[in-house]
């Protein structure tokens, strides 16, 4: 069983990092710049981190977790779940998107197959820029994954995730 007590003491911490991690997101008008950290609950142990854009491709945060993560244990992505901890952990800075206007599959998706990633600890709700509202949280709800809220950074978030973004009407 995951020790709240001992999450809740390194939630801050770990939210530090996907923020800095975010800040080396190549800003783009058509992309958030995103950070993550995968995390085994259990041990407080760093398992891989992310950020948008940093792989091949046109890669979500959470995404180059996996993908790094499974280069560093020799897993395909679709096997992961043999590898994570049983209880892992996902701190990102936004709430994984559920839908992918490039066609990837949704980081909603990836930790759904990902089986072990009980908790995810975000920093915001996805804006409703590019697909609207996002659904994700339910969809992880209904596969027994947490979604657990982070205050206190969405300022800071906000402002790295939508570098790059043109402003309009004065915002």
């Amino acid at each position: 069983m995951t020790n709240t007590a001992s999450i809740s003491r390194h939630a801050d911490g770990y939210m530090k990092l996907a923020i800095s991690l975010a800040r080396k997101s190549p800003p783009k008008p058509t992309n958030y710049c995103v950070g993550a950290v995968l995390v085994n609950a259990d041990s407080n142990e760093e398992l891989a981190t992310g950020y948008t854009l940093e792989c091949e491709g046109n890669t979500h945060a959470e995404q180059c977790c996996f993908i790094k993560f499974a280069e560093s244990t020799g897993t395909a992505e679709d096997r992961l779940y043999e590898q994570l901890p049983p209880t892992t952990a996902l701190y990102t800075t936004m709430e994984p998107c559920n839908f992918r206007l490039s066609g990837n599959m949704s980081c909603v998706d990836r930790i759904i197959a990902a089986r072990n990633i009980k908790t995810i600890y975000v920093g915001v709700r996805e804006p409703e820029k590019f697909v609207g509202e996002n659904q994700g949280r339910k969809k992880l709800e209904e596969h027994g994954i947490q979604s657990v809220h982070i205050p206190g950074f969405e300022e800071e978030i906000l402002e790295i995730a939508t570098a790059g973004h043109t402003k309009k009407d004065g915002q």
